[in-house]
């Protein structure tokens, strides 16, 4: 029962002895693999910095459908439409189609603009007030402010258009909801404009560490012969190698959000004064906390994929003689 007992005692203090060296030569390694990095500085800052780049692009152009986004969301009323009523039309007709297209399963709201509340806004914003008192009658009809339900897809809007301007009290229904709607189409083609170009971009990260890493398994050679004489496997020959691809996605990533943050930064000043122009309230959307992580963990990935593909397929060719 004793030797049963010791056993057990010392088999927990020998797995955790066992992770402890395992990190340690891990930590080792990393630390390592970055002091070689920095004794290259120039070398090993120029391939950070087309990885920076590289990823900035399509970070950069998420941002910019971010902010077109965030603008466009204040467009909703514009996929509303005008209804405008024909003159001989009582506001008592008018009230009871409103309660009647309101009902309908495909329209969210409806309206009612009467014309002597038009013809008062229309006093106020024109200026022509007095001018506007010596008109005999109101010129102006009533109208119908039609905004659509979210779940209509094109044609729905359209047939409730036409709907719409059949009926018989209905004199002109105007749409200005074309040009959102091809906005709307342009920036989904970006975004998967940006998906396309960001999976190319990756392949050239791959490219450029591939590359990187083979160039120093070559130069490293005769170590990598030696280490492997004296009993090393490939999976230790091959641990610095994936620790310095871990530094290159790490770096370049961090790099990529820094550039990205910096070009928000000089952009604040134009859109403010823009916004001041307009007598609006833009403001620049950045990088939430989830996009920066993903960067940095996809260029971790990729540095790590990259690096593992490349010392992988190396290490079998480099044997001692």
């Amino acid at each position: 029962m004793a030797v049963t007992r010791n056993s057990d005692a010392v088999a927990p203090v020998r797995s955790s002895s066992a992770f402890s060296i395992w990190l340690t030569r891990h930590a080792s390694t990393s630390v390592g693999a970055l002091g070689r990095l920095s004794r290259q500085p120039f070398a090993s800052l120029m391939i950070v910095l087309v990885i920076a780049v590289t990823l900035a692009l399509p970070a950069a152009i998420n941002v910019v459908v971010k902010n077109a986004q965030s603008i466009s969301g204040g467009w909703d009323n514009a996929l509303d439409f005008s209804v405008y009523l024909k003159l001989d039309i009582p506001v008592s007709e008018a009230e009871g189609l409103a309660r009647l297209i309101r009902q309908r399963a495909d329209v969210a709201s409806v309206d009612l603009v009467t014309a002597d509340a038009a013809l008062a806004d229309f006093k106020l914003a024109s200026g022509f007030g007095e001018a506007l008192d010596q008109l005999g009658e109101n010129p102006l009809p009533h109208a119908l402010i039609v905004r659509p339900s979210p779940g209509n897809t094109g044609a729905s809007l359209t047939l409730l258009q036409e709907e719409i301007g059949n009926l018989p009290e209905t004199d002109l229904v105007q749409v200005d909801t074309e040009w959102v709607q091809r906005f709307h189409a342009i920036l989904d083609i970006v975004r998967k404009a940006i998906a396309i170009g960001a999976a190319l971009l990756g392949i050239a990260i791959v490219v450029i560490i591939g590359n990187t890493i083979r160039l120093d398994i070559e130069n490293r050679r005769e170590e990598i012969e030696v280490t492997k004489l004296i009993g090393a496997s490939n999976a230790f020959v091959r641990r610095p190698f994936l620790w310095t691809g871990f530094w290159y996605g790490l770096l370049g990533g961090t790099s990529a959000l820094l550039l990205v943050q910096y070009g928000l930064y000089l952009l604040r000043g134009p859109v403010t004064r823009l916004a001041g122009l307009y007598q609006g309230n833009i403001s620049v959307t950045t990088l939430g906390a989830s996009e920066s992580l993903t960067i940095i963990g996809a260029a971790v990935f990729l540095g790590l994929f990259a690096s593992w593909v490349t010392a992988a397929r190396h290490m079998r060719r480099i044997e001692p003689r």
